[in-house]
């Protein structure tokens, strides 16, 4: 059964991971080129890219814990 639950904690913390990373990539990707298209907007569009990327860590986060919890418990 503990190695089910240590599958489980991997598997959950691994997906996070991908997906917070892919969403971060994808949000560096897009701010960047709507600033290169707009350079007056410059401090709008950086604002929300970080605002985002918090949103999008703190998913990875919220994994982490599940994954802790999972593992000892």
């Amino acid at each position: 059964m503990e190695t089910l639950n240590a599958f489980a904690a991997a598997l959950s913390i691994g997906s996070a991971a991908i997906g917070a990373s892919l969403s971060i990539g994808m949000i560096g990707s897009k701010g960047t080129e709507a600033i290169g298209r707009n350079p007056e907007a410059a401090s709008k569009v950086q604002t929300g890219m970080i605002l985002a990327i918090a949103f999008a860590e703190a998913i990875a986060i919220y994994a982490l814990v599940v994954a802790l919890i999972i593992l000892f418990v």
